[in-house]
């Protein structure tokens, strides 16, 4: 239903299928802000030293940001801007695109899986399926009228961005530069357009609970005034401050499989506020269906066995979707059994 949209009214109540229960809630007094949390500049000419920093990053973090990317600063702006223009569309506008199915490859829709959920999260979301852009480029929205073309020109952008750093990903690991991009397919491009109203009791509700990306890698351009994303370390939530003209970057799920364990796929929440409305993008790089996620051999030895079992992306995919958000990370369910040694 259309009009489950969050983006389509102002809410001075919070609606009681957004409230969460006790133990559930955010404990936004308890975030803490860490200024260690890891800032790659890619314009650096000392390639080692940026191999060093996304190794140290995705062992400790999962995530870190990138500086000097080579995206254009006009562009990313123009992002943003379109984004939130679309979510400024009349409703009637909207209604034509809204759907519930998970399946559609490009929808309008509120929470994530609205279908499922007792308690709802406090988002809408625009998805659209980016590769091969001419497959899917013609079933975007039509309006804004300049949306096709700064969306598909950001989306090339992102993509050569992206297979970048999986090779910076790649190297950092001691395998060549082209690994990751090699095994990972023909992949897959997606992105969600995410918009967080003001909500009137953000300690009640999430934009996003905790949870970790199912795919390789994500790359998320937040806005740059207003924070909401948070990161899990070491049992402690961290607010991740926005940073004009950077880049996060997410390890996702098949990424943490094929180093083997030795990268993390970090479990993060998007939460809301009560002053202004969120923007962000996220962008998502994901395997071809078929193939077949396995650490490469140089990863595993005997001090170091595989700690997953071979599956298809395509198996996992279904899985993830077929859970709560919430629910333990999707990557326990393909962990190979461990041979008692006694």
């Amino acid at each position: 239903m259309a009009d489950q949209l969050l983006s389509t009214a102002t809410h001075e109540v919070m609606p009681e299928n957004y409230i969460r229960p006790e133990s559930q809630r955010p404990h936004l007094s308890q975030v803490i802000t860490d200024t260690n949390i890891p800032i790659v500049d890619l314009g650096s000419p000392d390639k080692p030293q940026i191999i060093s920093q996304i190794a140290k990053a995705c062992q400790s973090y999962g995530f870190f940001q990138v500086v000097n990317h080579g995206l254009a600063t006009e562009l990313t702006l123009k992002m943003m801007a379109i984004a939130l223009e679309f979510f400024r569309l009349p409703a009637e506008e909207k209604a034509k695109l809204y759907s519930d199915d998970p399946a559609k490859k490009m929808r309008l829709s509120t929470s994530f899986n609205i279908r499922r959920e007792t308690v709802h999260n406090w988002r809408d979301y625009l998805r659209l399926h980016c590769y091969p852009l001419e497959d899917y480029v013609p079933d975007w929205p039509s309006k804004p009228s300049s949306f096709k073309e700064v969306v598909s020109t950001y989306c090339k952008e992102v993509r050569q961005l992206g297979f970048r750093i999986l090779g910076l990903i790649s190297l950092s690991l001691g395998l060549e530069e082209e690994y990751m991009v090699r095994v990972l397919g023909e992949q897959e491009q997606h992105m969600a357009i995410n918009y967080y109203p003001k909500c009137p009791e953000p300690e009640l509700t999430y934009g996003l609970p905790a949870h970790t990306d199912p795919n390789a890698l994500t790359i998320l351009l937040q806005d740059p005034h207003v924070a909401g994303l948070q990161v899990l370390k070491d049992g402690n939530w961290i607010a991740v401050s926005p940073r004009p003209n950077a880049f996060v970057i997410n390890i996702g799920d098949q990424l943490q499989a094929l180093s083997n364990g030795r990268y993390k796929s970090v479990w993060h929440r998007a939460v809301v506020n009560s002053n202004k409305a969120r923007m962000s993008v996220a962008s998502f790089l994901c395997p071809c269906n078929c193939v077949l996620i396995s650490p490469p051999e140089k990863l595993i030895s005997d001090r170091s066995p595989a700690v997953y079992r071979n599956y298809t992306y395509d198996e996992y995919y279904k899985k993830f979707w077929s859970r709560n958000l919430d629910d333990e990370h999707c990557l326990e369910l393909f962990k190979k059994e461990r041979k008692n040694s006694t």
